[in-house]
């Protein structure tokens, strides 16, 4: 099985690639439309400013890729920056439309509680996930021991959809969406790669989930 990466110029594409390929699967990094189309499945990571990243991917017209991915069921997993690209539109920097295959925004943490107590931004560091509900590809039996994840972000999304919330973390006094789904597009807020074991083997069941066929 052969895994894309969208590479338009603003992702950590090493450290995914390296991920997937210690877990047994062939990687494909490319801007090429059609070869990336070609792939069994998707990854779309991203570092840097939602606005930024969008004019990326326009100029390359991967956008237009992701609709066309969105369209035929194709699996796809958007990381850390790549996860809210997949909203329909982020404050940062103003408010700048995303791909709009979940509802929501992406908006900066306060930096302030609701007791009036500062709270560091970015969220950057270990957050134990809790999870809402269980997809198909989501082995539950297989998740012993600690659900803890590694964040680096300042925007968190906002008003989603309850119903595409896989698994949420706490910070500040905000709901953090970690893991949101949506038919065979998938994000995840934190970075897997970097997550340590656990990190690690929800890659690899989203991995096996595409294999299976039940990332759909």
């Amino acid at each position: 099985m052969k895994i894309g990466i969208i590479d338009y110029g603003m992702g950590n594409l090493f450290s995914v690639e390296q991920a997937i390929k210690r877990l047994g699967f062939e990687v494909l990094v490319s801007a090429d439309k059609e070869e990336l189309f070609a792939t069994d499945a998707l990854i779309l990571p991203g570092v840097g400013a939602f606005k930024d990243a969008m004019k990326r991917l326009q100029e390359t017209n991967l956008d237009l890729l992701i609709n066309e991915v969105e369209k035929s069921n194709k699996p796809l997993l958007g990381i850390c920056l790549g996860m809210q690209l997949l909203f329909q539109e982020s404050s940062e920097n103003g408010c700048g439309k995303g791909l709009g295959i979940f509802n929501g925004k992406i908006e900066r943490f306060a930096g302030i509680n609701d007791a009036g107590i500062a709270y560091r931004v970015p969220h950057m560091g270990w957050n134990e996930l809790q999870f809402a509900q269980h997809p198909e590809w989501l082995q539950k039996n297989e998740m012993t021991g600690d659900h803890f994840v590694y964040f680096v972000h300042s925007y968190f999304a906002t008003n989603i959809d309850q119903a595409e919330l896989v698994a949420f973390a706490h910070y500040g006094n905000e709901q953090v969406p970690g893991i949101v789904q949506k038919g065979s597009i998938t994000g995840m807020q934190f970075h897997p790669e970097k997550s340590s074991e656990f990190g690690v083997l929800l890659l690899k069941q989203w991995l096996d989930g595409v294999k299976k066929g039940v990332v759909v």
